[in-house]
Order: C-alpha cells, then sequence, then structure tokens
C-alpha cells in the first residue's frame, strides 16, 4: 500500500472534529509558508527602503558637494611655491600653539596638539584652497583637549 492510499485511510477513519483540526493545522501551516516565503521578504524591504532611500540621498550629495569642489579648485590658477608656503603659514598661524608646520620639499607636516576637529577641519580647507595642498597621510588621535596627531600634505605648487 503506498503513502497516499494510508492518508485516505486514515482520514476516513477521522471523527469531523479531528479532520477540522487537522484541516486547521495544515491551513495554519500554509499560511505560515505564505507569510514567510512570499511576504515577509517584502514587508522588511517596504519597512527598510525609506531608511535606505535617505542614506542613499545623503550619499548622493555628499558626492555632489565633493564634485562641486572638485571642479572649483580645478579651475583655480595654480600658486607658485612662495605663495603656497604662504598660505600654509598663514593657515597654521590660526592654531596658535596648537599647531607646528614644517616643510621639506613638495610636502609639509603639521603636528597639532589639542586642536578642535572644527579648528583642524578649517586648517585642511584653508590650505586646499589657498595653497593647493592634499592632504597624503593623517594620523590624529582624539585626545584630552581636541585632536593630537600630525597631517601630512603635498603641494602642487609651480615655481
Amino acid at each position: 500500500m503506498n503513502a497516499q492510499q494510508e492518508l485516505r485511510q486514515r482520514w476516513a477513519r477521522m471523527t469531523a472534529r479531528e479532520r477540522a483540526l487537522v484541516g486547521a493545522g495544515i491551513g495554519a501551516i500554509a499560511l505560515l509558508l505564505l507569510w514567510y516565503v512570499g511576504l515577509y521578504s517584502a514587508w522588511t524591504t517596504w519597512k527598510t527602503v525609506p531608511a535606505q532611500k535617505r542614506a542613499l540621498e545623503l550619499d548622493w550629495m555628499q558626492m555632489q558637494r565633493l564634485a562641486n569642489e572638485a571642479r572649483d579648485l580645478k579651475t583655480q590658477p595654480p600658486v607658485n611655491a612662495a605663495q603656497a608656503a604662504e598660505a600654509l603659514k598663514s593657515a597654521t598661524d590660526r592654531l596658535g600653539a596648537n599647531g607646528k608646520l614644517s616643510q621639506i620639499g613638495d610636502r609639509a607636516t603639521l603636528n597639532v596638539t589639542g586642536v578642535s576637529p572644527e579648528a583642524l577641519r578649517t586648517w585642511l580647507a584653508e590650505v586646499r584652497s589657498g595653497a593647493r595642498a592634499r592632504p597624503v597621510d593623517m594620523q590624529v588621535n582624539r585626545a584630552e583637549g581636541g585632536l593630537s596627531g600630525q597631517v601630512v600634505v603635498t603641494l602642487a605648487a609651480t615655481s
């Protein structure tokens, strides 16, 4: 006797109440499978898409802002070595005793102690636009009173 015939005989021997309970159990399992296979992934996607959309929009705006900055920097005229050195010195002077600058060739190293993140960001923006310097290495740690470490920039100055 095969399994299908055996199940039919078992079904025939059940009372109406047992058949109803087995049917309800099978229906519950079917609904559970439908939920997990068909609807759960759509439900989680529907719940997470708005947050992902906001994150992607923020990333897109950041990329647009960086592209505009790159375009603006590209159109600026080059600076000579003396102008670049003056722009570096001027930006570093604004850090006061918190920043010490040393320059060898086309590389400049800023050592900072206890500088605020905003002041370091401002310094980087100033040397990027004024001296046409690009940061190539940064090792900065959070310490008491601000940030401490060093920033190395390379100058794209022409003689």
